[in-house]
């Protein structure tokens, strides 16, 4: 299991107990981490997507249920904590070698865990997977270079939000039926007159 879906021990003991419960409702794991201080409430997050991306908040709720039973089973989490299933989100974590080329063409930032080239960011636009390493390509003034990071020297890796992203992904939701437009009330013109 990558280190991106789950970075700690105790994440990558969660993910161990979850992802068996999550794929046998049809979901994929994105990513799992146990959050906060020894002096707060923890919060467990748990992003879960169907395998073609995308998850409802009904279908969330479901994994939570589900999720819940197991965890009260086999109790990894000697602490208080609150448990939160939600989406990836638009401008989404990138956690497995397949998100890099689903989301080949979008802008993303990438972090590696040791210096790369003199540098542990990096930002640009994704251009796919070769051979483990993913393609990056950096904008260097009046150049592009495309640059190749293997998969694990990652430390972290999401995708930026831009009004290109945002457009794309309400246009997926609309041609998979999930944003209906006609579900909206109208919106009634105001004709600047009284009526007595």
């Amino acid at each position: 299991m990558s280190d991106l879906i789950a970075k700690a021990a105790i994440d990558r003991r969660l993910a161990e107990i979850v992802t068996p419960v999550i794929e046998d409702m049809g979901f994929e794991l994105v990513r799992v981490r146990l959050m906060g201080g020894s002096n707060t409430t923890k919060t467990l997050q748990i992003m879960a997507e169907r395998p073609g991306g995308g998850i409802e908040v009904d279908e969330c709720a479901q994994i939570s249920t589900a999720v819940s039973a197991v965890l009260d089973v086999e109790d990894p989490i000697t602490d208080p904590y609150a448990l939160e299933v939600s989406s990836p989100g638009i401008d989404r974590p990138l956690t497995r070698l397949k998100d890099f080329e689903t989301f080949e063409g979008y802008e993303a930032r990438l972090e590696t865990s040791q210096m790369i080239g003199g540098q542990k960011r990096f930002k640009g636009v994704l251009a796919g997977v070769e051979d483990g390493e993913v393609l990056i390509n950096l904008d260097q003034g009046h150049e592009v270079t495309t640059i190749g990071l293997q998969f694990d020297w990652l430390a972290d890796a999401k995708l930026v939000l831009t009004d290109d992203l945002i457009k794309e992904m309400l246009k997926a939701r609309k041609d998979a039926g999930v944003l209906n437009e006609n579900a909206f009330d109208e919106i009634e013109a105001d004709s600047g007159s009284e009526e007595d």
